[in-house]
C-alpha cells in the first residue's frame, strides 16, 4: 500500500508516487497475501483464528493493507509484531494478529470482514483508507465501506475496542478531496465512539531515509517510530 505524505514532502517523492501508482495499483494481485506476524510468545495468525483455535489471551487484531502487512520488511519488522513485543515486555496478556493485505482497499476489506472475525477480539485497529484515497475513489464510498466494516466488528465482537488509523495523502488529486480524506477519519471516530491514531505515518510519511525507496513504505527504523506511534495510543486500552 502506498500513501501518506506531509506537507513538506519534497515534489521529487511526490512525483515518484504518481508513477508508482500508475504501474503498482497500490498493491499488484501478485503482492496480495496475508502476513500473519504475531509476537515472539504466541503464534496465533489470522487463520488460526479463523479455524477457531482457542487461546487464553486477549486477540488483539490488525487489519490494513501493505503498512499491516510489513510489505518490504520482515514479518518480525512490521509496527504490528514490534506492538506484540512491545506487549511482551509489559507482562500484558494479548496475542497479536496481523491481518494486513498489501493492496487493499475499504472494499476489499468490507469484502472479507466477516470471514476474519469468525472469533471475538479484544481490540480491532482498523487501518484501512489509504489505498482508496491514493486512487481518488469516491469519499463517500470509502466512508461507507469503513462504517460496515465497524457495523461488522461490533456486531461479531460487541466487547472489542476499535481503534481507527487516520491517514492522509498528497495533494495531487486536489485540496478539497484531500481535505475531506483526511477529516473522515476524525468524523467516523466521533460518530463511533472509536479511538483514533490521528496520523498512522507521523513523523515518517515523506521522510526518505525512514521509507524504502519506493517512497511510500517504511524501513525498519520506520516502523520503529509507527509502532511508536500506535503503542501511545494503544497502551492505556489494554488492561
Amino acid at each position: 500500500m502506498k500513501f501518506c505524505l506531509n506537507r513538506q514532502t519534497p515534489y521529487s517523492v511526490i512525483s515518484g508516487l504518481l508513477l508508482l501508482l500508475t504501474v503498482w495499483g497500490c498493491g499488484s494481485s501478485t503482492t496480495k497475501t496475508e502476513s500473519n506476524s504475531v509476537s515472539n510468545s504466541d503464534t496465533t495468525s489470522s487463520a488460526g483464528i479463523k479455524a477457531g483455535i482457542p487461546s487464553k489471551k486477549g486477540v488483539i487484531l490488525f487489519y490494513g493493507n501493505s503498512l499491516t502487512a510489513g510489505y518490504g520488511v520482515e514479518p518480525a519488522q512490521a509496527f504490528p509484531a514490534l506492538i506484540g513485543q512491545k506487549i511482551d515486555s509489559a507482562g500484558l496478556k494479548y496475542s497479536v494478529v496481523n491481518a494486513g493485505l498489501s493492496g487493499e482497499t475499504t472494499a476489499g476489506g468490507k469484502s472479507r470482514i466477516s470471514w476474519v472475525m469468525r472469533q471475538p477480539v479484544a481490540v480491532f485497529v482498523l487501518e484501512l483508507g489509504g489505498n482508496d484515497g491514493l486512487r481518488g475513489l469516491p469519499l463517500a464510498d470509502t466512508r461507507k465501506n469503513l462504517q460496515a466494516i465497524i457495523d461488522t466488528v461490533r456486531q461479531k465482537s460487541p466487547q472489542a475496542t476499535i481503534v481507527l488509523a487516520g491517514m492522509q495523502i498528497p495533494p495531487n488529486i486536489g485540496t478539497s478531496y484531500t481535505r475531506e480524506f483526511r477529516g473522515l477519519f476524525k468524523e467516523l471516530a466521533e460518530k463511533n465512539k472509536l479511538i483514533l491514531i490521528p496520523f498512522l505515518l507521523e513523523g515518517v510519511g515523506g521522510i526518505a531515509k525512514l521509507n524504502q525507496p519506493d517512497g511510500i513504505h517504511p524501513t525498519p527504523a520506520g516502523h520503529k517510530i509507527v509502532a511508536n506511534t500506535v503503542w501511545t495510543i494503544l497502551r492505556p486500552v489494554l488492561k
